[in-house]
């Protein structure tokens, strides 16, 4: 499937979907030239990398490419630094260019994360930890009411009359043995504005028309430069969490 042209370019390629480049702003533990350094050369190697800038004064790195956040997330992780993930999208004056969705147990743990790359286009990633390993289908559906699970998400998500082509259709996860699942790619025609306070739904198997496992309700999130740390207002000291391994 090739991307519409914008501005940003594709630059990879994962699960048969062109992956177009987004800029993810991290905020990591770093205190000298030399933490700089390990940081930039650590994700300067990571595939689909484009460029690496580090405001050291603020803690803010930002990553310009098509790697997913899972993989700059790991490479972080080896540099021994606390990391946390403080916006993604493109420099592009969107009303709403990021989007998550929390999965959070007691068994099925997953974190969904949309981004808008251009108004054709959105870019989805997702992690899911507690699946039974094989094929199970998932979907954006109507309502973030989760008070009967998946049941009373509603129908899946489609702005159209088009039954044939549900925009909330999102197709099948791969889950290992291990009951890891990771997903990367894109979705035409989605806009993330329209997805605030509808839901992400599991199912499980295949046929997204059974009962439905887990559901988590999709929340605004931070696009890039909206984010910024906190510090105390005692001694100055910033305040943050570091990411979680999902």
């Amino acid at each position: 499937m090739e991307a519409p042209s914008s501005d940003h370019q594709p630059s990879s390629v994962q699960n048969g979907a062109v992956l177009p480049e987004l800029l993810t702003e991290f905020m990591v533990d770093m205190s000298c030239e030399g933490c700089v350094k390990s940081v930039k050369g650590k994700l300067q190697n990571v595939e689909g990398v484009k460029n690496v800038d580090v405001d050291l004064s603020n803690q803010v790195v930002r990553v310009l490419g098509s790697s997913p956040v899972k993989m700059l997330t790991e490479a972080l992780e080896q540099t021994g630094r606390k990391s946390r993930l403080i916006g993604q999208g493109v420099p592009e004056d969107f009303l709403i260019s990021a989007a998550v969705a929390e999965f959070k147990g007691p068994d099925i743990f997953g974190v969904v994360r949309l981004a808008q790359v251009n108004m054709e286009l959105a870019r989805i990633e997702a992690n899911f930890s507690g699946l039974s390993p094989g094929k199970h289908g998932w979907s954006i559906n109507e309502f973030g009411d989760l008070t009967r699970g998946v049941a009373s998400t509603g129908k899946l998500y489609s702005p159209t009359t088009d039954t044939e082509k549900l925009l909330g259709d999102l197709g099948t996860l791969d889950v290992d043995e291990k009951g890891d699942a990771f997903y990367s790619g894109v979705k035409e025609k989605l806009r993330i504005a329209e997805l605030i306070g509808r839901a992400i739904a599991v199912y499980e198997t295949e046929d997204k028309r059974d009962p439905g496992l887990k559901a988590a309700v999709i929340a605004r999130s931070a696009g890039v430069g909206e984010n910024y740390k906190k510090l105390c207002t005692c001694d100055g000291t910033t305040i943050w969490e570091a990411s979680s391994k999902i």
